[in-house]
Formats: C-alpha cells, sequence, structure tokens
C-alpha cells in the first residue's frame, strides 16, 4: 500500500486566495535579503518550496510583482499578502510559510542571505547558514 500523497492548503489573510503545495517540501529556509526584508516588512522571510508542477491556486488569481529579472513575486491584490516568490532559474516553487493553514508544517533548516541579516536578529545556530543563497 501507497502512502496517500501529502499536501498543505494555505491563503491570504482576506481568504481570497487559496493554493495547495502537492508532495514532499524541496526546502523550507529563512531569507535575509534586503529585497525578502522589504517584501514582507519583517526581518526576514520563512520559505518553503516544492517542484513547480505541485503548486495548485485553488481559489482566486495571484497578482505578481517581477522584483527583479527573472524573478516575480506573487501577492494577493485585495489585502496585500506575500505569498510566494518563483524565478526564471530556480527548480522550487516557494511560499511563504506564514500562509500554510499550518506554518510548523516545514520546518526551517536553513538561513540564506546572512550577509545581509539586520544587527538585531539572532540566528539559531543549530540551522545552516550561508552568506547567498548556496
Amino acid at each position: 500500500m501507497t502512502a496517500p500523497n501529502p499536501h498543505h492548503d494555505g491563503g491570504c489573510m482576506c481568504g481570497a486566495i487559496r493554493y495547495r503545495l502537492h508532495g514532499p517540501f524541496t526546502y523550507s529556509a529563512h531569507c535575509h535579503c534586503r529585497s525578502c526584508q522589504r517584501a514582507v516588512g519583517a526581518g526576514f522571510a520563512t520559505y518553503s518550496a516544492v517542484a513547480p508542477d505541485n503548486f495548485e491556486i485553488l481559489q482566486g488569481e495571484m497578482a505578481i510583482y517581477h522584483s527583479s529579472p527573472g524573478v516575480r513575486r506573487g501577492f494577493c491584490g485585495t489585502c496585500g499578502t506575500s505569498l510566494s516568490y518563483a524565478g526564471d532559474d530556480w527548480t522550487d516553487y516557494a511560499i511563504l510559510s506564514a500562509t500554510l493553514d499550518d506554518p510548523s508544517a516545514a520546518r526551517p533548516t536553513t538561513n540564506v542571505y546572512v550577509s545581509e541579516k539586520q544587527p538585531w536578529v539572532v540566528l539559531d545556530e543549530r540551522l545552516r547558514a550561508y552568506p547567498k543563497f548556496p
């Protein structure tokens, strides 16, 4: 007997957008780059990712902002919730972990772009850390 295909649902604050992730997470990480800090209005953003074919919009339509060449950030055009990150050179589709119905479903293992970390952010020393994206 095969195990059921795991899935994780999530969405924006106002409920206009609902999504589903199918299959296993490919990674979960905290990103400290300035672009992510500005996109989410916080010291860092926490992402969990799946293969692009494993991301599905169940309801609504995400607005897309091209934050830099080849990078697309998805958000709700109604309430403004930041939802996703995808890039032309990426093999994963990342969602902001806090937008999952169960944000604890994917445990971050890594900090990236710690070279741009805010001085008031304290890193969990048990996690891997990279100055940029590995």
